[in-house]
């Protein structure tokens, strides 16, 4: 057993122990107290004037699937073959020796969704991973994690502007396009069903209309890349028409219609904010938007769209939200419990909590200091990044 002591432990629940004891064997948290026994025999190590917090999570990357620091050879995101494209899985692109793992373990992220990029108006399967191990196998915490989607400029300049002057060139060519996937998945369902009853009716495999009927039984959800709040807002209306779980992702006008976003229930992911607005519909961009959904009342992660922003500067987007208004707590749960929550693995990572595996990071200073460092990272109870 491990127990570190005397640290100052940010939860991610909201709350702070500022001495405490982090107890953690085989993988898990054993336990999280504000003082108590040390077992005997355990390894104590003592972190007098240091920071313990969750691993970071980032909700929404490209780290592996968009290798950093090559060209052509490591961009393996955006099949711009067909704009519907829901049967590729991020798992078959994804390189566990990308550069990107180890600058997000350097940051603190211990967890990510990577996938599809937003090229094509169904794009494939993302999948939710550990940034640490030698395979996608022994790296995944959640697989399929959701299907990636997207409206807006980027399926219209692929296939408008910069491409075969083929749908869609508008954007009600890529909402139809989703709505008529949607539809091909029901009649497969349906097709299905009778197969069941009368084996001879049993249709042949179709993987696309396999990856989307996950989708349609809200085994996964839809993860819409959406900038502009009437992209935000088409995507609510999809989502309702088939009654789909959905998260926003990017939601960068989000903050124009708050109130509507959390009346639908839906969370959002926002980012990339690092920056500034390269394409007509982020001309709005604002660090003021997570603030603005969260007293909406919306469920709210950070991202950093990576290699769009660099996964290690996670921590600093998050502090640039709090700088803009969201409280210090809300920052926190940000890139970690609120995070995992919207990925569906809250009951595993995102917190400091009995039972749950022990991805923690031990910090020189509080984490939104830009100054930080991440001395230690630990992904299950393992020391993966040792400054």
């Amino acid at each position: 057993m491990l127990v570190f002591k005397n640290a100052k432990i940010m939860t991610g629940k909201g709350d702070t122990i500022e001495s405490g004891l982090l107890l953690v064997k085989d993988g898990k948290i054993v336990d999280v107290v504000k003082e108590g026994d040390i077992p005997q025999g355990a390894e104590v190590i003592d972190l007098e004037g240091k920071i313990i917090t969750p691993g970071f999570i980032d909700a929404h990357s490209h780290v592996g699937i968009g290798e950093v620091g090559v060209g052509w050879e490591g961009q393996d995101y955006n099949e711009i073959s067909d704009p519907v494209t829901p049967h590729l899985r991020a798992i078959d692109g994804i390189l566990p020796e990308d550069g990107g793992f180890k600058s997000a373990r350097s940051g603190g992220v211990t967890t990510i969704m990577t996938g599809p990029g937003s090229a094509n108006v169904i794009g494939g399967e993302t999948v939710v991973i550990r940034t640490a191990g030698k395979t996608i196998e022994e790296m995944i915490v959640r697989n399929p994690a959701g299907m990636k989607a997207a409206l807006g400029e980027n399926p219209k300049r692929v296939y408008g502007v910069m491409g075969p002057k083929k749908s869609p060139i508008t954007r009600m060519a890529s909402a139809a396009l989703l709505r008529e996937t949607l539809v091909k998945a029901e009649n497969y369902k349906a097709k299905l069903e009778k197969g069941e009853k009368d084996p001879e009716k049993m249709p042949e495999r179709d993987l696309k209309m396999e990856a989307m009927l996950r989708v349609l039984n809200r085994e996964m959800p839809l993860r819409l890349h959406a900038h502009r709040a009437d992209d935000i807002m088409t995507g609510i209306r999809v989502a309702r028409e088939f009654n789909i779980d959905l998260t926003i992702e990017h939601c960068t006008e989000g903050h124009k219609i708050a109130p509507e976003i959390a009346e639908s229930g839906f969370p959002a992911i926002v980012g990339p904010s690092l920056g500034p607005a390269t394409k007509l519909e982020t001309k709005d961009i604002t660090w003021e938007t997570p603030k603005v959904l969260h007293e909406a009342g919306v469920k709210v992660a950070i991202m950093t769209d990576h290699p769009v922003v660099p996964i290690e500067y996670l921590g600093l987007c998050a502090s640039l939200a709090m700088k803009a208004g969201l409280p210090e707590e809300e920052a926190l749960k940000a890139i970690t419990l609120n995070a995992a929550e919207i990925l569906g693995i809250a009951d595993r990572v995102g917190s400091l909590e009995k039972g749950k595996e022990a991805d923690f990071v031990i910090w020189d200073k509080h984490p939104f200091d830009v100054h930080s460092r991440a001395l230690k990272v630990y992904i299950r109870g393992e020391l993966v990044q040792d400054e």
